[in-house]
């Protein structure tokens, strides 16, 4: 039954399991596939060590924060982004790289809630201090792209929608630009097409930018942080001149969140495979933090 508790023994239906499991299973056969028939430039060496930091850095933070236990999934979704996403000519950068995106999950906190998206955070923060980290959008070939949209759309159906409203108005917004750059410019509508059909834009609209735990807590919010997003991704794209907006614009807009949800504030996510708070060191009563931080449509009506 829908109602039924899930105990000891007991499976639970596919759309009230852990998302991320899906999110794991999508990301690792992606990369598979990439390195197998697509020449990605990632090798089984780089992935581990990769993959390595990441869980290893996951496994100490935890620790140092005072985590009741290890949990490696969400590390792993950051670490296979990563695989799929980041590329330097340094071993050393790459693990670097997933080192700060996982730790900037615990480091960089407001109010009990992560700021950044940590695959984001560790990417722009390389690209911005060394030079030598740079992001590979166009490896997937067409077919690929296309596979990968399927399965990504798939995690909706098995996320039971919790985080719908952003990819949608995310992908809407950016769409509705790019068609209507190419008409103010007269161009044919097969480059705006051509510009949709992005490996890394699946990646960020479904992996990214949806993250449950970085995007704002009420549905308007989140709504209004995607086309916040999509129009800032325009103007570093195209008048900034810019490569990588996605991800220059979601860092920023990461650091309106706080604001989001101070004016239109909504109840936090948890995990529906979390029967219990495990996180005690980085706090986890969301409902009583908005009894302690009234918003601000709160304040004024008081």
């Amino acid at each position: 039954m829908r109602g039924a508790e899930t105990g000891p023994g007991r499976s639970q239906p596919l759309t009230e399991q852990d998302p991320r499991l899906y999110q794991i299973a999508v990301l690792a056969a992606l990369l598979l596939y990439g390195m197998a028939w697509l020449d990605f430039d990632v090798g089984p060496e780089r992935t581990m060590a990769i993959l390595g930091t990441a869980l290893a850095t996951q496994y100490v933070c935890g620790r140092i924060w005072g985590l009741a236990a290890f949990d490696p999934r969400s590390a792993l979704i950051s670490g296979l982004s990563l695989c799929l996403l980041c590329r330097t000519n340094e071993p050393l950068l790459a693990v670097a790289t997933a080192t700060a995106a996982i730790a900037s999950k615990f480091a960089l906190r407001w109010r009990r809630k992560h700021v950044f998206n940590p695959t984001n955070f560790g990417l722009v923060v390389m690209m911005l201090v060394t030079g030598q980290v740079w992001v590979s959008p166009g490896q997937w070939g067409s077919a690929a792209t296309f596979g990968f949209l399927m399965a990504s759309a798939g995690c909706l159906v098995v996320t039971r929608a919790k985080r719908v409203d952003v990819t949608l108005v995310f992908l809407g917004t950016w769409a509705a630009l790019l068609f209507g750059r190419s008409m103010w410019l007269g161009e044919p509508v097969a480059i705006p097409i051509h510009r949709l059909e992005s490996g890394a834009l699946i990646l960020f609209a479904f992996f990214m930018i949806s993250d449950p735990k970085t995007t704002p807590d009420s549905r308007v919010g989140r709504m209004l942080f995607a086309g916040l997003v999509a129009a800032g991704a325009y103007v570093v794209q195209f008048v900034l001149f810019r490569t990588n907006g996605f991800l220059w614009s979601l860092a920023v807009a990461s650091l309106l969140v706080p604001v989001i949800d101070w004016l239109l504030p909504g109840r936090r996510y948890r995990w529906p495979s979390a029967v219990a708070p495990t996180e005690t060191g980085l706090g986890a009563h969301p409902d009583r933090e908005r009894a302690r931080f009234p918003s601000a449509l709160e304040r004024s009506s008081a």
